[in-house]
């Protein structure tokens, strides 16, 4: 909670991470019980559908190229990503694709506990470039001289005249994610509620978001979910996590700086609005960066949006693909399974 309040962009989500696991660590029992998660899981859909607004639907159409290119760029990096675990570091196929994920990470781990997958390891990789993301571009931007320092928004406070529509967007976020979850979608909680936000947003019909403090307390219960899956894991498979958690943020970075040169050449764009724009953070944490930093808002948003949704509907698609072929034979590098 410590880098939530000090500023950190998804300071909750990576603070809670960090000290529910420490205490895993230390032997410490921790467990989120399952209803609790399940409701968490749909608060923190609604709020990712939030992100879509019409302005940022407008927006798609606006930039096509570059939403082109943003897109082969993430499929490059989620496969480079996954190439680079399992040659390097041995990991199998489901695990690698889901650490490799650009992004979404809520809806990557709700998957990755659906499929059985080693949520230790993910959430090392995934959080790792996260943290990395949210702290080290806008430094780095600074200090480059192609943008100034960030200034956070006021939030604005909790009003009575938007209670009818956040008891709307909440019923119909829930019937959304009951839905999903009965047609048994992979992360179907998060997923069905993040889409039946999207569409009362994206079409104006929604205008009311989730109060900040809702979905910065779901992101410490969720950082607490994944927390406490690092019980009993020995110091020197941590270690090994979080060597292959840089070894493949530098595979990602590495790609994804290649696309967004060439749309800087080409487009004749600004730098810093493609480097937040194809930068694979949060999106609520990136589009503070671009309103903070002087950039344009729509560009930036409807990059994360397009980012967001490509992974919510493929990585449920390809990981249960490639969870169903045969596994390899058991090598000594590889993570253990979530249910050992």
């Amino acid at each position: 909670m410590t880098l939530g309040l000090v500023g950190v962009p998804a300071g909750y989500l990576s603070g809670s991470i960090l000290a529910v696991s420490a205490a895993a660590l230390s032997g410490r029992p921790m467990r989120i019980p399952p209803p609790f998660a399940r409701t968490i899981f749909v608060l923190l859909g609604i709020s990712l559908g939030a992100v879509v607004t019409p302005e940022t639907l407008t927006g798609m159409a606006s930039y096509p190229l570059s939403i082109a290119a943003l897109i082969v760029g993430m499929t490059a990096v989620s496969f480079g990503g996954t190439a680079y675990l399992r040659a390097v570091h041995g990991w199998s196929t489901p695990n690698a694709y889901l650490a490799s994920a650009p992004g979404a990470m809520s809806q990557v781990l709700v998957l990755g506990a659906e499929l059985g997958a080693d949520l230790r390891a993910i959430a090392i990789v995934q959080s790792t470039r996260v943290v990395i993301v949210a702290i080290g571009l806008p430094t780095g931007l600074a200090l480059a001289g192609l943008a100034g320092p960030a200034i956070r928004p006021d939030p604005g406070p909790l009003t009575l005249h938007v209670i009818d529509e956040l008891a709307i967007l909440v019923a119909a976020g829930a019937f959304g994610a009951w839905l999903a979850h009965r047609l048994r979608l992979p992360g179907g909680l998060l997923f069905g509620a993040m889409i039946t936000s999207a569409v009362l947003h994206g079409t104006g019909l929604i205008h009311a978001v989730l109060p900040w403090w809702i979905t910065n307390a779901a992101g410490l219960v969720l950082g607490a979910i994944i927390g406490a899956r690092f019980a009993n894991t020995p110091l020197r498979l941590l270690t090994d996590y979080l060597g292959a958690a840089f070894g493949s943020f530098a595979v990602s970075v590495a790609i994804a700086s290649v696309f967004a040169a060439g749309v800087v050449s080409l487009l004749s764009m600004r730098a810093a609005e493609v480097m937040i724009a194809y930068a694979p953070g949060s999106v609520d944490a990136m589009m503070l960066l671009a309103l903070g930093l002087h950039l344009d808002p729509v560009y930036v948003g409807a990059h994360h949006v397009v980012r967001i949704f490509l992974i919510s509907l493929t990585a449920p698609l390809v990981a249960r693909r490639i969870a169903r072929k045969p596994k390899p034979p058991a090598s000594t590098r590889e993570p253990p399974s979530f249910q050992d």
